[in-house]
């Protein structure tokens, strides 16, 4: 899946389950290695975590479907400019909010990358804070589809186990 704009991307792939044979445990069986390519104004960087468990990994295309739907609202900062996404996983690798949305249909889409996912330059910092680096892709309703299409067909060959 690719989500990109004029200045950003974010490039995401499940690659494999972290475990190649099962072990009888419904989570271990079932975390996904997720491989990112990013590139920003900022510089670029790729990851590969197991961070999306297999259902969590099928939120991800239904969450760009209502974005491209209209119905999900704005994350706002808190009162202390704290981002906080509104799909996140158990593990805060990679999450989604919506930004802002403008009147005809397009959105700016952030994605927050931390700890694997985040920078080089952040990553192993003191204080720094989940959720916090993101990534803002302004696209429109065709291309939040084509991105959760490009997701599910990567999902096909990942079921849950």
């Amino acid at each position: 899946m690719l989500l990109n704009d004029r200045s950003s991307s974010v490039a995401l792939c499940p690659l494999r389950y972290q475990f190649a044979t099962v072990r009888g445990d419904s989570y271990d069986d079932n975390w996904l290695v997720i491989d990112g390519t990013v590139m920003t104004p900022e510089g670029s960087w790729s990851f590969a975590d197991p961070c999306l468990l297999t259902d969590e990994a099928r939120q991800v295309s239904a969450w760009l479907r209502a974005v491209a739907a209209g119905t999900v609202d704005v994350t706002e900062p808190d009162a202390e400019g704290e981002l906080s996404p509104d799909t996140w996983f158990i593990e805060p690798v990679v999450a989604f909010s919506l930004a802002d949305r403008s009147e005809g249909g397009t959105a700016v889409v952030r994605i927050h990358l931390s700890l694997e996912a985040a920078p080089p330059w952040q990553r192993g910092e003191d204080g720094a804070d989940i959720y916090q680096y993101v990534v803002e892709i302004r696209l429109d309703a065709a291309a939040l589809l084509h991105a959760a299409d490009q997701w599910d067909l990567s999902l096909a060959s990942l079921p849950a186990r």
